[in-house]
C-alpha cells in the first residue's frame, strides 16, 4: 500500500509537469503595448510573445485610454501605469498619468484613476522598487513630476515637480526649451537619472526612498546638439549607456554606484557611414548578458548594435539590422535574451527578431503583427 501511495504522488507530479496549461506558461510571455491614439488604435494592447519559436499572438485591445505612450508595471505585478501624453487634461495645459489593474487569468486592464502629471506631452513613467511612487517626464512641460502609489493602485496627486532649467542646446528647432525625456532608477535604487534633451543634460538625482522625493546630485552636460533621450544601465552596475536622439549617437558612461556620478567614456554614431537622410535616435536597450546594447534609428529604420567590453565600458559598432517596418520609436528584448521586438510606429507593426547570442545581430523570425501606432512594448513577467 505504502508503494502504491508512493507511485500515485509521483503520478501526480508527472500529471502536473506536463500539464499544457504550466507549458504555455513556460514557453510563453505577455507584452503590453503602448500607442498614439486616433483612427488606428484606441489605447493599450496585449499579445503574447512565443519563446520556442518567437511568434506573436493577435493583439488584443485591453484598456480604451488616450495615447499610452509609456508604460510600467508595479512591482507587485497587480497594477499598471501609463501616462497619456496629451497638451490638455481637465480643461489645463497638462498631459496625465492613469493607473489600471491588470486581471491575472485574462491579463485585461481595469481602468482605476487618472491625474494630471502637470506638463504637457508627458512621455516617460518609471516606478520605485518598493512600488510607492512614480515618477513622470513630461517633455513639453519642461519638468519631472513625482506621484505617490497608494496601497491599492490608485494614483495620488503629483508630490514634487523639478522644473528644468539650464543652457539651450544648438538645435534651435527641438531644444527651444528643456525638454525632459525619461527617467531610470539606478541598479540599487539610491539614484534616479533623468535625460533633458533640450539641454543636452543627464542628470543625477538622489531618491529618497521614505518620502519620494528627487535632490540634484550631478548634471552632465554632453556635446551640444546631442539631444540625450533615453538611457540604461549595464547589468554590472560599473557603466551606462545614453542615446543622443538629435545627433544618432550612443555614449558610453562610467557609473559610480556610490555617488551616482556618471563619466562619459566614448561616443559613436548610430548610423552607417555612407547614410546621408534624416535620422533621430528613440530607444537605448542592453542585452541581458551585457554584452551589446542596441538603439532604434528613425530614418533609417534600423536597430544598431553595440558590442560593450565589460572591463572598460568600451563600445564598438557591430552593424545596423533593419526593422522591416518604419519609424521604430521603441522596442524590448525579452528577459531571455533571445528576442527582440521592435514597434514601427509608422508602419504599424510589430516585428520579432531572434538574437544572434554570438554577434548580437538581429535576424527576423517571420513574426509580424498590425498594431495602430505602436510606441511602447512592455513584457509582463509576473
Amino acid at each position: 500500500m505504502l508503494i502504491s501511495k508512493t507511485l500515485l504522488t509521483l503520478g501526480i507530479a508527472a500529471l502536473a509537469i506536463s500539464s499544457p496549461l504550466l507549458s504555455k506558461a513556460q514557453e510563453s510571455l505577455p507584452l503590453y503595448i503602448g500607442t498614439y491614439t486616433g483612427e488606428l488604435s484606441k489605447g493599450i494592447y496585449r499579445t503574447t510573445l512565443n519563446l520556442k519559436d518567437g511568434t506573436l499572438s493577435k493583439p488584443e485591445l485591453v484598456a480604451e485610454t488616450s495615447s499610452p505612450s509609456f508604460l510600467a508595471f508595479h512591482p507587485n505585478g497587480k497594477y499598471l501605469y501609463a501616462v497619456n501624453e496629451d497638451k490638455e487634461f481637465n480643461g489645463e495645459e497638462s498631459g496625465a498619468v492613469s493607473s489600471f489593474q491588470i486581471d491575472p487569468a485574462t491579463g485585461n486592464l481595469t481602468s482605476l484613476n487618472q491625474v494630471s502629471s502637470h506638463g504637457v506631452w508627458p512621455c516617460h513613467v518609471m516606478l520605485d522598487k518598493a512600488g510607492k511612487f512614480a515618477y513622470v517626464a513630461n517633455y513639453a512641460g519642461g519638468n519631472f513630476a513625482v506621484l505617490p502609489l497608494l496601497e491599492d493602485g490608485y494614483l495620488g496627486e503629483v508630490m514634487q515637480i523639478v522644473s528644468r532649467s539650464g543652457k539651450l542646446g544648438s538645435n534651435r528647432a527641438r531644444q527651444d526649451k528643456p525638454h525632459p525625456h525619461s527617467l531610470n532608477f539606478s541598479p540599487n535604487f539610491h539614484y534616479i537619472v533623468g535625460c533633458d534633451l533640450g539641454t543636452d543634460s543627464v542628470l543625477t538625482y538622489h531618491a529618497d526612498s521614505r518620502t519620494g522625493k528627487l535632490t540634484p546630485a550631478q548634471t552632465l552636460h554632453l556635446s551640444s546638439g546631442t539631444g540625450p533621450r533615453h538611457f540604461a544601465f549595464h547589468p554590472n552596475s560599473k557603466f551606462a549607456f545614453a542615446n543622443g536622439e538629435l545627433a544618432s549617437t550612443l555614449t558610453s558612461l562610467r557609473y559610480s554606484a556610490n555617488t551616482g556620478e556618471l563619466i562619459p567614456i566614448q561616443t559613436l554614431s548610430t548610423l552607417p557611414k555612407d547614410f546621408k537622410g534624416e535620422n533621430t535616435t528613440a530607444e537605448t536597450k542592453v542585452h541581458p548578458s551585457g554584452k551589446f546594447v542596441y538603439v532604434s534609428n528613425r530614418g533609417h529604420h534600423s536597430i544598431a548594435v553595440f558590442s560593450v567590453n565589460p572591463a572598460t565600458g568600451n563600445i564598438t559598432f557591430v552593424g545596423n539590422d533593419s526593422t522591416q517596418g518604419k519609424t521604430p520609436r521603441n522596442f524590448n528584448i525579452d528577459p531571455s535574451g533571445k528576442f527582440l521586438v521592435a514597434a514601427n510606429q509608422d508602419s504599424n507593426s510589430l516585428v520579432v527578431f531572434r538574437i544572434s547570442p554570438t554577434t548580437g545581430r538581429l535576424t527576423p523570425t517571420g513574426s509580424k503583427v498590425t498594431v495602430g501606432k505602436p510606441v511602447c512594448v512592455r513584457f509582463y513577467t509576473k
